[in-house]
């Protein structure tokens, strides 16, 4: 059974310059407890640099190569499953067990404010006791903006695989604002301005919530199962930020099952306005049709 890890709060980061192969990116963060930063590594020598554990690796590779496919199964030796899948897209999130490390997929969320639509973007993360390897398709600022964070708060690099997953679920709640914005939008719409346009936006955006959702709720379950420490490989204080972002994605689904409830809602009273508008108008034909059978009737008589 692997042994936690261990680290100081004077560990530092360098991170060297990205090497390109092909249409891939790759960057690679390498840090040692006692502060010395490890310059110019060469991917083939990751193998030599895991097995000293003062060393914590973190290799990042977007649109993954064949070459680089290879590297994670020589250097890393990773399950030839767990490479299909962080090879591929996934639909929801998911987390699988090895004995020695974690392999898991969250989202990025992001929002299209030009086309009112979510953009969500698949992380694939394998977790070890002193490395972290994500795979993903795309550019990832927040994984640049992780690293910053590390760089100004040397005292949160223990939490790096935390840090990660909490500043993608921190990007969510702009995305929850967006989506509110949208709601107050259709209600606007349905009670004040009856605009026939808003049955069509009230439909687009419980897709985008029930997308949403899909994302979420097994996010909450794959934070779960890493709170519960089957594979022992973090801390307790790092359990304790873990357990942050899992309050943090409760609040989101909460929200978005508000914002549910809510569009429910606001489509009954958009239903409810239309069949009175409706009987509004068979009333007055109703009248009309009445008028005119009144002077139908009157000449029906006198001509028979």
């Amino acid at each position: 059974m692997p042994t936690p890890i261990h680290r100081t709060p004077r560990a530092r980061l360098f991170r060297n310059t990205p090497v390109h192969h092909g249409k891939s990116h790759k960057h690679l963060v390498v840090c040692r407890a006692n502060g010395e930063f490890v310059k110019h590594v060469n991917p083939h020598d990751i193998g030599e640099l895991l097995v000293e554990n003062e060393h914590f690796v973190w290799l990042d590779l977007q649109d993954p190569q064949p070459n680089d496919i290879t590297l994670l199964r020589e250097e890393f030796g990773f399950h030839p499953l767990a490479i299909e899948d962080a090879t591929r897209t996934h639909e929801r999130p998911k987390i699988d067990s090895y004995n020695t490390y974690y392999f898991l997929v969250f989202y990025c969320i992001g929002y299209d404010t030009t086309r009112d639509q979510l953009t969500p973007q698949a992380i694939n993360l394998f977790i070890g006791k002193n490395y972290l390897v994500s795979v993903h398709h795309g550019a990832m600022p927040v994984i640049d903006e992780t690293i910053k964070r590390w760089q100004a708060n040397q005292a949160e690099f223990a939490n790096n695989v935390g840090a990660l997953l909490d500043a993608i679920v921190d990007d969510y709640f702009p995305v929850i604002d967006q989506l509110a914005e949208r709601v107050e939008r259709i209600e606007e719409q349905i009670f004040e301005h009856y605009d026939e346009q808003a049955l069509q936006e009230v439909f687009q955006l419980k897709r985008d919530l029930l997308n949403l959702r899909r994302i979420v709720a097994p996010e909450r379950d794959v934070l779960n199962i890493l709170i519960r420490r089957e594979v022992p490989l973090f801390e307790r204080d790092i359990i304790q930020y873990l357990q942050d972002v899992y309050d943090h994605v409760i609040r989101i689904t909460d929200s978005i099952d508000t914002y549910r409830d809510l569009l429910s809602s606001a489509l009954d009273a958009f239903l409810s306005v239309q069949s009175n508008r409706l009987n509004q108008v068979v009333k007055i034909l109703t009248i009309a049709s009445i008028v005119l059978m009144s002077n139908a009737l009157i000449a029906g008589i006198y001509g028979m």
